[in-house]
C-alpha cells in the first residue's frame, strides 16, 4: 500500500460533454452543487493534494479552492491528455484519476486502489462486477514520457496504453455505484432522484 500523502488526485474536467450539449460538466449541478465540487471533496481528504484537469472556465474552478491544469495538447483529446498534464504538475510520484461526472465516490477509493500496488505494478485500474473503469487509474508518474510519446503517436484510447505496462485491477464489485457518470440530462436527473431516496432512508 502507498503513503496516501505520494499520491495526487485528479479530477478530470476537461472534456466537451457532447452528449450533454457542449456543457461544462464538472459545473453542472446535481443537487444544487456543481458535480466537481461533489467529487473535489468526496476526493481531497484521501490524498495529498487534488488537481483539476480543466480546459475552460478555469476561475470557476479555482472558486472551489483547486489548482487548475490545462491539456498541454489542443483540441480535447481525450483523459489521458488531461493525465499527462497532471503528471508534469504533480509533486508526488503517483496520480489517481476520477471523472468530475462521478459524484458517487467511494470515500475509501485511493485506500483501496493503493493496496493493489506491489512490487512491479506502474497502473492500477479499478472495476466493478461487469467491467474496467479506466478513468478511475493509480499511476506512477515515471510513466510521463511513455503517455507523452503514446499520445504524440496519435493514440487516444486509454486501455491500448494502461495494457502496455505492469497493472492490477481493483474490484469494487461490492459498491459499483460508485462509478455512475452523469453523461446526460436524464441521467442527472435520475441521480437526484436517488439521492434523495438515500437521504430519506
Amino acid at each position: 500500500m502507498i503513503d496516501l500523502s505520494l499520491i495526487t488526485g485528479v479530477i478530470l474536467a476537461g472534456g466537451q460533454a457532447r452528449r450533454m450539449g457542449g456543457m461544462d460538466k464538472g459545473l453542472v449541478e446535481l443537487c444544487g452543487e456543481p458535480m466537481c465540487k461533489i467529487v473535489l471533496n468526496l476526493l481531497t481528504p484521501q490524498v495529498g493534494e487534488v488537481l483539476v484537469n480543466a480546459n475552460r472556465n478555469h476561475n470557476r474552478y479555482r472558486a472551489f479552492g483547486a489548482t487548475v491544469v490545462a491539456d498541454d495538447i489542443t483540441g480535447y483529446q481525450g483523459p489521458l491528455a488531461g493525465l499527462v498534464s497532471a503528471m508534469k504538475a504533480a509533486e508526488t510520484p503517483w496520480v489517481i484519476t476520477v471523472p468530475c461526472d462521478g459524484p458517487f465516490l467511494n470515500t475509501d477509493y485511493v485506500a483501496r486502489m493503493s493496496e493493489q500496488v506491489v512490487t512491479g505494478i506502474e497502473i492500477v485500474v479499478a472495476r466493478d462486477s461487469k467491467r474496467m473503469q479506466p478513468t478511475y487509474m493509480l499511476a506512477h508518474t515515471k510513466l510521463i514520457d511513455d503517455l507523452g510519446s503514446f499520445l504524440a503517436a496519435g493514440e487516444r484510447k486509454i486501455d491500448r496504453w494502461f495494457t502496455q505496462h505492469r497493472f492490477a485491477t481493483c474490484d469494487f464489485s461490492d459498491s459499483s455505484g460508485c462509478f455512475i457518470n452523469i453523461n446526460s440530462e436524464q441521467e442527472r436527473l435520475q441521480a437526484e432522484i436517488e439521492v434523495m431516496k438515500n437521504e430519506r432512508a
